[in-house]
């Protein structure tokens, strides 16, 4: 599998998470402690280092110790390159009306052994 499909295959399974979706959406706001973002989503420290150890594994996040607090700032290119990869299905997608459309359309003009002709 070549890096940059591994790479987007982490990224998916990092946003698969509504925690993790919740801690990208905060650190997109400014970077938390741990500590706060445990707090934010009510999860023990060891379940939050879990997740964020997740997101660090996507590269989706930085961390830096100051102290005894370890801070996150969210890492924006592996969401760019997430959005790029999905930019490429935009020009076929219209209103679902049009997308049942187009889809009816083909079958009219694309019969099956299956389907009634």
């Amino acid at each position: 599998m070549a890096k940059e499909a591994q790479d987007l295959d982490e990224v998916f399974a990092a946003m698969a998470n509504e925690h993790r979706r919740a801690v990208v959406l905060a650190l997109a706001l400014r970077p938390h402690s741990i500590s706060e973002l445990a707090d934010r989503r009510g999860l023990s420290l060891p379940a939050i280092h879990k997740h964020v150890r997740v997101l660090e594994d996507a590269g989706m996040v930085l961390r830096r110790k100051s102290g005894r607090t370890n801070w996150l700032a969210l890492r924006r290119v592996p969401l760019r390159e997430l959005q790029e990869w999905t930019e490429q299905f935009n020009p076929g997608w219209g209103t679902d009306e049009e997308t049942l459309e187009n889809f009816a359309e083909h079958l009219d003009t694309h019969p099956t052994e299956e389907g009634p002709s």
